[in-house]
């Protein structure tokens, strides 16, 4: 019995190495150069690979017998080989060749950073984003090294050639997510609550974005999931802050994978004191689902869900009255989710949408003041495309946004509790189209209708982009569009007739793209109108709210990005001048806000270093000063903060295959930067009126943790690219 039983144990192990075939090679465009992120995978199943830097591929399959091996790139013609998959391994030499239609390379580039491996030529990889050096692996801090951003380190969300942050939108999988960032106090930086892992590529639009996307002004930041996973895998993060554990599991048409994770920051400030008196030190806890189906050779269902708690309370100085401090506590719950589908309708026809689903509650307690917040989002969107010929496509879609609010507040002696409440409904239309005449030249007409039925009237919105090949490795494009958005449910709920506000785009660019290296130079102007305009009463609480705000941003922005030069390294550099004014809010005239900074300029290096399996990076951040209002000079906006300085550097150690150090630090030199001031609203006897300066709570970040990859050949790790 027991030498059957080591028999029939044996003959199982056997079978399931036997049972794996390994298939590598490389593939390489017409000239003979290695071909980055194509896609190699075998027909009907989840078994394949991407190129790599050197082109080269390799992957294992359980599939047997006549196979079809299909190897597509953006630009090229798709390659079918059919094989018989063996024992041995096998391996492929492939050289892709350029679409008739790809040929000059024209597309639409004016106001748009694309980044994802799926992508022929891109600003950014999906990589890097989580490799940037003082990004630590948020989204918008990568970004935020981009042309077009500003520095407003002390808020942490993407505000966008002179516009706010609550301008800039963010979509998932076409699906818009009303509450992207974590929620935050005044003065301290806020994150945002999803996981570079889990997209595959990004658009981060600074202007004359799709007829698709509405309701944002200023930016919007279009996000695509993952379809599948490579293999069944177990991911652990073991970081100074916290630590999260993610499983994905795959099937042959599908899987599903789930995350869970825990941050407090009590640890490590006790390690690096923080100058902001924290009675409850940040914490946050939360876990996603992810399920993905092949339904069909052509179509796929995705369902994502995200949930989010968070905690904190911090005392601050009252400028009024320096020997007593403010107490303010906040609480966060957050649920989003979304299920996304799309599918190819028989030779002309395609369809994708969704639906996404928010649901937020806030409480905050300053002093002696509860205030109690429950928003409710639904997002509904189905798209349409139709492609008339090779060289024209049309888009068509409608979408429905709802939104729920309810605010209930308390004086703590007191037992009445005050409330209010909003609902309004937004429903959109739009259609746009692609139309390439001849191989350089391609047009791109859009037109958008939304109608509030809180409002109950509607906008129309027309937007245009062109592009023209000027040479084999450049392009000239043009954009134009109208972009309306709701004001914030803050001022709705004071006025609801309030319209939505307007922004004009208008931009060039020029951009020149050869193997390994990128440069960009952009134009734009951008006319503000109905923005909200209000007066102040004695106590400081707005009153007579109107659309009656304009304002303006225009700038030149540079971008240069080299692959090629320096064996083994990567850089970008990119500078934005900026000349905004905005006339609203309680503004007495038109100035530039106290969030914009005239110059930005960023710097960013990565060196892979073969023989110690290490990647270091450097990032250097610099933007001029910012303007803020002082009571003791003459002059709206006429102070000036010091420049800001940051210099963040990181590096990555493979340690195995499936193990990573990694470790970073944020202003490296230890530079004071202050953001503004607050000051006191009277003055004291001789006249003055006394400051406190915005600063961060330290001037240090330090970031140390191990990342640790578990499957069955231990190869796979969470920043494979390195």
């Amino acid at each position: 019995m027991k030498t059957l039983l080591i028999f029939l144990i044996s003959h199982t192990l056997l079978a399931a190495a036997v049972a794996q075939h390994k298939l590598h090679g490389s593939v390489k465009d017409p000239e003979g150069k290695p071909l980055v992120g194509a896609n190699i995978f075998l027909e009907h199943t989840y078994d394949g690979a991407s190129s790599d830097t050197l082109g080269g591929f390799s992957f294992a399959t359980s599939a047997e017998g006549e196979q079809l091996l299909m190897v597509s790139a953006i630009g090229y013609e798709a390659f079918q080989k059919q094989i018989v998959v063996s024992a041995a391994d096998q391996s492929f030499d492939i050289a892709l060749r350029e679409s008739t239609q790809a040929m000059e390379g024209v597309t639409i580039t004016a106001g748009a950073f694309e980044a994802g491996d799926h992508k022929k030529s891109v600003t950014l990889t999906s990589m890097d984003i989580v490799t940037t050096a003082g990004a630590l692996g948020d989204i918008s801090g990568a970004l935020q090294t981009l042309p077009g951003t500003q520095t407003v380190a002390e808020d942490g969300r993407l505000f966008v050639r002179g516009g706010e942050g609550y301008e800039t939108q963010v979509f998932i999988d076409g699906m818009q997510a009303q509450t992207p960032f974590n929620a935050s106090v005044p003065n301290l930086p806020t994150r945002g609550r999803f996981s570079p892992f889990l997209f595959k590529g990004t658009t981060f639009s600074t202007g004359g974005y799709s007829a698709e996307y509405g309701q944002a002004l200023s930016s919007a930041l279009i996000l695509d999931t993952k379809d599948k996973p490579a293999q069944t895998q177990t991911d652990i993060s073991l970081m100074t802050v916290g630590a999260d554990v993610t499983h994905q599991h795959a099937w042959e048409k599908a899987s599903v994978a789930v995350k869970g994770e825990y941050v407090n920051l009590l640890p490590y400030q006790f390690l690096v004191p923080q100058a902001m008196d924290m009675f409850k030190t940040p914490e946050t806890a939360g876990g996603s689902v992810v399920l993905r189906k092949q339904t069909s050779k052509t179509g796929m269902v995705k369902a994502y869900v995200n949930y989010n708690m968070a905690n904190l309370g911090i005392r601050q100085t009252n400028i009024n009255h320096p020997d007593r401090k403010d107490s303010i506590r906040l609480s966060n719950d957050n649920l989003y989710a979304n299920l996304s589908y799309r599918e190819v309708i028989g030779k002309k026809w395609s369809v994708r949408g969704g639906l996404s689903y928010t649901y937020d509650e806030q409480n905050r307690s300053i002093n002696h003041q509860n205030i109690r917040e429950e928003n409710q989002y639904w997002h509904a969107k189905t798209v349409f495309t139709y492609d008339l010929s090779a060289q024209a496509a049309l888009r068509m879609g409608v979408e429905n946004m709802y939104q729920q609010t309810g605010q209930q507040y308390q004086q703590e002696a007191a037992s009445e509790i005050g409330k209010s409440g909003l609902q309004q409904n937004l429903s959109a239309a739009f259609v746009e189209g692609d139309l390439y005449l001849g191989h350089r030249f391609v047009i791109r007409p859009g037109l958008r209708y939304t109608y509030s039925a809180l409002q109950q009237r509607g906008t129309v919105a027309p937007r245009y982009s062109m592009a023209y090949k000027t040479g084999k490795d450049s392009q000239l494009s043009l954009a134009y569009g109208q972009y309306f958005q709701q004001p914030l449910t803050q001022w709705l709920l004071l006025n609801p007739q309030l319209t939505s506000g307007r922004a004009d785009h208008y931009i060039l660019n020029y951009q020149y793209v050869k193997p390994g290296k990128t440069f960009r130079i952009e134009a734009y102007h951008k006319q503000y109108d109905q923005l909200i305009k209000y007066k102040l009463d004695a106590d400081s609480k707005p009153i007579n709210l109107s659309n009656a705000g304009k304002g303006y941003a225009r700038g030149l922005e540079v971008f240069w990005r080299d692959r090629k030069s320096i064996p083994n390294g990567d850089y970008w550099i990119s500078y934005s001048l900026l000349d905004t004014e905005r006339d609203y809010q309680d503004y007495p005239q038109a100035a530039m806000p106290g969030f914009a900074s005239r110059h930005n300029f960023s710097a960013v290096y990565k060196h892979f270093i073969t023989s110690l399996r290490t990647q270091i990076g450097g990032t250097y951040q610099w933007a001029s000063a910012r303007p803020y209002d002082n009571p003791n000079q003459e002059g709206f906006m006429a102070g000036r903060t010091p420049a800001y300085h940051n210099l963040s550097l990181n590096a990555a150690f493979l340690y195995k295959q499936n193990i990573i150090f990694y470790t970073s630090v944020t202003n490296v030199l230890g530079t004071d930067n202050i953001f503004g001031y607050h000051y006191a609203d009277h003055s004291d006897s001789q006249g003055n009126y006394a400051r406190q300066a915005i600063a961060p709570p330290a001037p240090r970040f330090f970031f140390v943790g191990i990342f640790i990859t578990l499957t069955k050949n231990q190869q796979a790790n969470q920043l494979d690219q390195l």
